[in-house]
């Protein structure tokens, strides 16, 4: 008896045209939503201008590791924070709300920027905090 294969075809190819464009467009839509959607976002307040020829005048307030607190370049404590920000932010144009720009070295608590950020909304201002390594 003689038996033989009737298909003998060793050269098999597989198309991978279409599964290249598929991988390609997924490639694309993950690389998309990955940049918009950070799930370790911190929201904060930050402010916002009511109008575009108003310049919003701001305090800058810095806090390092050793928890020394600035406003500008001067060095203050905490205690006085509330009035040296009384006298440094904007009175009068009730239209625009002064800001408060919080810059923390990364080994600082988050507790003593809270209390910063406290001490800025007793006095009616805005708040927006940055953590620099």
């Amino acid at each position: 008896m003689s038996i033989r294969k009737r298909f003998k075809n060793d050269d098999t190819e597989l198309d991978t045209g279409p599964l290249n464009d598929i991988l390609f467009i997924l490639m694309f839509f993950f690389l998309i939503i990955s940049t918009m959607a950070n799930p370790n976002v911190i929201k904060m307040n930050n402010p916002r201008a009511t109008s575009d020829t108003k310049a919003k005048q701001s305090v800058i307030v810095s806090i390092n590791k050793e928890k020394e607190l600035f406003i500008g370049q001067q060095r203050i404590q905490f205690d006085s924070l509330e009035s040296i920000l009384r006298s440094r932010l904007p009175v009068g144009d009730s239209l625009i709300k002064p800001a408060v720009v919080i810059n923390a070295d990364s080994l600082v608590d988050w507790g003593d920027i809270v209390r910063i950020m406290q001490v800025a909304k007793k006095l009616g201002a805005t708040t927006s905090a940055s953590v620099k390594e």
